[in-house]
């Protein structure tokens, strides 16, 4: 079996999609052929390896919305001899790479997420959007939640699967712990560690705030276009000696083992399930997370691995993080719990075997009929 996945970014860069990736397609070349076909942050276009997986990072010839186009895609994707190509979204670049290679095998998406930044081109885009998953044999989505939440989603229930994203536990087992003492020699404590792209969703304002509550240091480990307004956000609120922001991090493991707690205050839907998470799990950390309506807080279970709050609020992010670093007996207990989930609900085994089967599934079946049309639920047109 020969599958060609078509992702964003370089799956070795920070991104959800990129770190599912990541893991899933060494795992899947254990078993069967996977190509990867990314954009790469250059004009020029570059082939490599990721542990069996093939990657092709084609030249990025401009970017706009955050998306890049690239040109190269278009042509590796019409050459390649894929029995099925499989696309993760949301990312329009790799939809329009799709429909202009006329490629007519079995077409599988993986819908990490709803778009929801820029709303007019969101709607701009809808209606190509709504022909690709109307083509499609099979939708993935991480979670039941997002798939019961999500007004696009809701249009192809019978056609959505869920699969919950999978990590190594185990690789999360070795760590220096001459890097772990020195991190918190460096930084002394109690330590508060939050990891992500410095995006809106994320909600990291709402969690510096919080900081002003929290007898603690705040580390943020990410990249990202909001860099600028956090430090002003550190600055204004005072707490300027308990926020560090650390960039990009090349090896998280020692930071998640020198952490007592670990947050994600993510505050909309784009949020859709959270792997830094079960990063954080498997290292035997209790996470505070928010009740979005999306896989987020089935990941961690408040009462049981960590606790959730509502989004947006410093006040109940204070609360749930104090009441952890306060009792070192709960985390613990959380700690262990969170340890134990991921090894039974989120390993990249279950994950990759599932995924399979999915496969095997959509090729017994004759490709889904790309001359269906879809009819817009609001307007009443054909889309």
């Amino acid at each position: 079996m020969r599958v060609l996945h078509i992702g964003k970014f370089d799956p070795l860069t920070y991104g959800g999609i990129e770190t599912h990736l990541r893991v899933l397609a060494p795992c899947l070349s254990r078993s069967i052929d996977v190509r990867l076909l990314v954009a790469n942050n250059r004009r020029v276009s570059e082939e490599s390896m990721l542990d069996g997986a093939s990657i092709l990072r084609a030249g990025t010839l401009f970017r706009f919305a955050s998306t890049p186009f690239c040109p190269a895609m278009i042509r590796a994707t019409r050459l390649d001899s894929a029995d099925l190509i499989h696309l993760h979204l949301p990312n329009p670049a790799a939809i329009l790479v799709y429909l202009a290679s006329n490629h007519r095998g079995p077409l599988v998406v993986s819908y990490h997420s709803d778009t929801f930044r820029h709303k007019v081109l969101a709607r701009m885009f809808e209606p190509i959007l709504m022909r690709t998953l109307e083509r499609c044999d099979a939708i993935v989505a991480s979670s039941q939640n997002y798939v019961d939440n999500s007004p696009t989603l809701a249009r192809f229930k019978e056609r959505c699967t869920v699969i919950p994203f999978g990590i190594p536990a185990g690789g999360f087992d070795h760590c220096d712990p001459n890097a772990v003492a020195a991190i918190r020699a460096n930084h002394g404590g109690r330590i508060v560690l939050a990891v992500g792209r410095l995006v809106y969703y994320k909600g990291f304002k709402y969690l510096i705030r919080a900081m002003r509550n929290i007898d603690a240091k705040l580390l943020i480990l990410g990249q990202g276009p909001l860099l600028g307004a956090l430090q002003q956000e550190i600055a204004q609120c005072g707490v300027v000696d308990r926020v560090t922001i650390l960039g990009g991090v090349r090896d998280l493991v020692p930071f998640y083992r020198a952490a007592d707690v670990f947050a994600l205050p993510s505050t909309t839907r784009t949020e859709a399930f959270g792997i830094v998470q079960l990063e954080a799990m498997a290292c035997g950390k209790p996470v505070v997370n928010t009740s979005l309506p999306t896989g987020v807080p089935s990941v961690s279970l408040s009462g049981v691995t960590g606790l959730t709050v509502p989004p947006a609020e410093p006040e109940a992010l204070a609360t749930a993080i104090n009441l952890l670093l306060d009792n070192p007996e709960l985390r613990q207990r959380y700690g262990q719990a969170a340890r134990r989930r991921v090894e039974q609900e989120f390993g990249d085994e279950l994950m990759t075997e599932r995924t399979l089967q999915l496969y095997r599934d959509v090729l017994k079946q004759p490709p889904a009929d790309p001359s269906k049309l879809v009819r817009s639920e609001k307007e009443g047109e054909t889309l």
